[in-house]
């Protein structure tokens, strides 16, 4: 019996997930995605076919309504293809993004999983490689609706916050 290779499209929009260390002044920043290289490159995917669409560098607390309806539209416009999506999304204001996705387009085509990290990538403890792990397989699994994959759990969005105080997600 063949296993089929299936798509998954990858939207990127920032965050902690895909900040970079710049060596020389000490900052964290996002300049662009580096998702293919930092994470995906050690990944083991030989049934799944990964199209990264980048579309913001933005660190989610500067992401104004209309950045929300660029997302909107840029997942509408992406499950034309028929495949799940993974959005990479900075923590503090993913899930408003998330439930304004679901307010303009209700239940998708597709299932959509955002997903983003507490720790940058390329940090020793980073959560990066873990949540998009498990937010690509979730993305493979689940039914069309939208979702928040976040330290293996997945909640159905809308009605899910980040809390602050044990840092990782929750339905309310």
């Amino acid at each position: 019996m063949g296993t089929t290779i299936q798509d998954v499209v990858i939207i990127t929009t920032g965050g902690t997930i895909e900040k970079t260390y710049n060596e020389f002044d000490g900052s964290l920043e996002n300049r662009g995605t580096s998702i293919k290289n930092r994470i995906l490159s050690k990944m083991r995917l030989p049934y799944t076919n990964i199209m990264v669409y980048p579309l913001l560098s933005k660190d989610s607390l500067y992401m104004t309504d209309s950045d929300r309806s660029l997302i909107a539209a840029t997942v509408k416009d992406q499950m034309q293809r028929g495949c799940p999506i993974v959005v990479l999304h900075g923590t503090d204001t993913m899930s408003l993004t998330a439930e304004h996705c679901h307010k303009e387009i209700g239940t998708p085509k597709v299932p959509v999983v955002f997903t983003g990290a507490m720790i940058p990538m390329g940090f020793e403890d980073s959560d990066a490689a873990q949540n998009v792990t498990e937010a690509l397989l979730s993305a493979k699994l689940l039914t069309p609706g939208f979702y928040i994959s976040f330290h293996n759990q997945v909640f159905a969005v809308p009605r899910v916050r980040k809390n602050k105080d044990k840092g990782t997600f929750e339905s309310f």
